[in-house]
């Protein structure tokens, strides 16, 4: 009786730890199928060529012959590039919004740093971590570093941030200091922000939740900062023909080593083949250093111009993602935007379809899977910029632009006048052919004015700004 007995326990004993076994196995079945994490790093004033990343495998140029980007050179190799991609607008906030919303700053009526935000009901509209929420509910999202934006980051989402930060909380002074290199063990926050960040990875897998952690840092914004190690380092280099600062390359440089902190966490973590990661700026870099109204050979070279218009030299970033899915060291030369971010987030995070209203952008994920590499579907076709104001700066002039297939027109406010470029033919927006091929500057005229209309844009009238006075006040709208 006694050894039925005891054979009874041991059969029971090894059919508990057979369903054990099996329950271990469905468990991390579910860990490796689980919704992916999405960590969005966002670069501040980074131009197209501000990286030693080639952003374009046919132009030598679209590299910096200066600045030192290892771990950004890594993260290229395990994913894709896009070698035509666009801030959706030359300044910071109206930029911002976009990534957020995933709509034109003309759309938003949001076109200029310092614009009153009071028209747009931040509440309502639907940002990356409310988006997030509708594909999975136990979604949890932080934003780290510089905010830059109306309202708050708790308002859009975001569980865990630093609040509604803006250029001086990254040491930025507004006066010609900002162009003097100083010293600083944590330069423009990089690696307290990086550390915050890091914590919050930590906290969510050891919670088993999935995130979207979005770090924007104010680098490589002035005021130039760096870590003495990384000054030193590049004050003994050759300069290069275009990027010559050494504290700026070093401010470069700790930004750089801020990212490589990240992809050994996610290492360590063991998240990395659940967890995408886009790299991105927010706009061009500055046209030169310091700041003299000089554009003949800016920073952004070949691009013309820079930060603060619609040229080239202002718009287009770079942009690299990596992730579960994606092939290794590729390249797409389909024009993108900062619009197209929040849906291609969702279209990544679950084949679950959300409905998002009035979005300009598209989701990039057939491109990025690389499972079509032909164009993105919009609501409307083509790239659409708008810098209704005369600032001082850049082009001085009110003008608005798009870029449909391999052409860009730009139209100034103030006097109708047009340019047209073909970028697949020169970067350097030299050859104005609106007089050459009428019938394209039509067409994408047409388009232009036809999109501002349709979602009525703020409309440049002489003396208005758009700075401080509300935008319902002024009521200038297309």
């Amino acid at each position: 009786m006694r050894l039925k007995t005891c054979f009874f326990y041991i059969f029971i004993s090894l059919l508990a730890l057979s369903c054990g076994n099996d329950s271990d196995k469905s468990r991390k079945k579910d860990t490796s199928s689980k919704s992916p994490n999405f960590i969005f790093i966002l670069a501040d004033d980074q131009g197209w060529n501000g990286t030693s990343v080639q952003m374009m495998n046919s132009e030598p140029l679209s590299k910096s012959d200066y600045h030192e980007t290892p771990h950004l050179e890594e993260l290229a190799t395990k994913g894709i590039k896009f070698s035509n991609a666009y801030a959706s607008a030359p300044v910071c906030a109206p930029s911002r919004y976009s990534l957020q919303f995933g709509k034109t700053p003309a759309r938003l009526a949001l076109i200029r740093v310092g614009m009153n935000t009071n028209h747009i009901n931040h509440d309502e509209l639907v940002s990356i971590p409310k988006a997030l929420k509708k594909v999975d509910k136990n979604y949890v999202a932080a934003h780290f570093g510089k905010w830059g934006m109306g309202s708050h980051p708790k308002t859009l989402g975001y569980k865990v941030s630093d609040g509604a930060t803006k250029n001086k909380d990254g040491g930025f002074v507004n006066n010609k200091k900002q162009w003097k290199h100083s010293i600083k063990k944590d330069p423009k926050n990089i690696f307290s922000i990086t550390q915050r960040a890091t914590n919050f990875m930590e906290e969510n897998v050891k919670s088993q939740t999935p995130f979207y952690l979005q770090i924007s840092h104010y680098a490589v914004h002035t005021s130039i900062q760096s870590q003495e190690k990384s000054y030193l380092k590049n004050k003994q280099k050759a300069k290069g023909d275009r990027h010559s600062n050494a504290g700026f390359a070093a401010m470069t440089e700790d930004l750089d080593e801020g990212l490589g902190q990240i992809m050994k966490k996610l290492k360590e973590l063991g998240i990395e083949n659940n967890t995408y990661i886009i790299y991105m700026s927010d706009n061009g870099a500055v046209p030169v250093i310091p700041a003299a109204k000089k554009y003949d050979r800016s920073y952004n070279y070949p691009l013309s111009r820079g930060k603060w218009d619609a040229m080239e030299g202002g718009l287009r970033v770079p942009l690299i993602i990596t992730g579960p899915g994606i092939t290794e060291n590729t390249e797409s030369s389909v024009p993108v935007s900062g619009s197209d971010i929040l849906p291609t987030i969702i279209d990544l995070a679950s084949e679950n379809k959300i409905e998002l209203n009035k979005i300009d952008g598209g989701s990039l994920k057939k491109i990025v899977l690389n499972k079509e590499n032909n164009g993105v579907e919009r609501s409307t076709e083509g790239l659409f910029f708008h810098v209704p104001y005369k600032n001082g700066i850049a082009l001085k002039r009110p003008h608005s632009a798009v870029r449909k297939g391999d052409y860009k027109l730009l139209k100034f406010q103030d006097n109708g006048e047009l340019l047209l470029f073909n970028l697949a033919e020169e970067q350097k927006e030299q050859k104005n052919l609106a007089i050459a091929n009428p019938n394209k500057a039509k067409e994408l005229e047409t388009l232009l004015m036809e999109y501002l209309k349709e979602v009525h844009a703020p409309k440049w009238k002489k003396g208005i700004t758009w700075k401080n006075t509300p935008f319902r006040k002024i009521n200038s709208t297309h």
